[in-house]
C-alpha cells in the first residue's frame, strides 16, 4: 500500500502545483520522457512527448481559456503503478462557460508520472469548446 499512497500524494502534489500556477513544481512530478495523449479534434487534441511540449500544452490550454482553466478533483484511485483522478474541468471561452466530468489515468514508474492519459465525459462537446 506503500506504493500506492507515495502515488497518490505524487499526482494530488502535481494538480496542487498546477492549480497554483507552479509549473516547476508540477514538472518535478513527471519523468522527463513523460507521454500525453489528449484525445479528439480540438486544437488541444494530440500526443505530447517531453516537459517541453507539455508546457507548450499547457500554455496553449491558458491562452485558449484565457486563464480561466480549472479541475476540481472529485476522487482518486491508486494501485502501484496507476492512479485514475476523476475529476471536473472547467473553463470560459469567447463568452461561453464549459464544465465536464473526465478521468485522468497516470501510469507511475520509479516516483515519477511517465505516461498520462485523458478521457471526457462528452467528446463532442469537449472538441466544440476548444476548436
Amino acid at each position: 500500500m506503500a506504493g500506492s499512497t507515495d502515488n497518490r500524494k505524487l499526482i494530488e502534489g502535481a494538480y496542487a502545483a498546477f492549480t497554483a500556477g507552479d509549473i516547476p513544481a508540477v514538472l518535478e512530478a513527471f519523468a522527463e520522457g513523460i507521454t500525453w495523449h489528449v484525445p479528439g479534434r480540438s486544437p488541444l487534441s494530440g500526443d505530447y512527448r517531453g516537459h517541453r511540449e507539455i508546457v507548450e500544452f499547457f500554455g496553449r490550454v491558458m491562452d485558449l481559456s484565457g486563464g480561466s482553466f480549472r479541475i476540481r478533483i472529485d476522487d482518486v484511485l491508486t494501485d502501484t503503478s496507476r492512479v485514475v483522478v476523476l475529476c471536473t474541468v472547467s473553463a470560459e471561452r469567447k463568452g461561453r462557460a464549459w464544465s465536464s466530468p473526465e478521468v485522468h489515468v497516470w501510469d507511475i514508474a520509479d516516483g515519477k508520472a511517465v505516461a498520462f492519459r485523458e478521457f471526457q465525459g462528452d467528446q463532442q462537446a469537449e472538441d466544440e469548446f476548444w476548436s
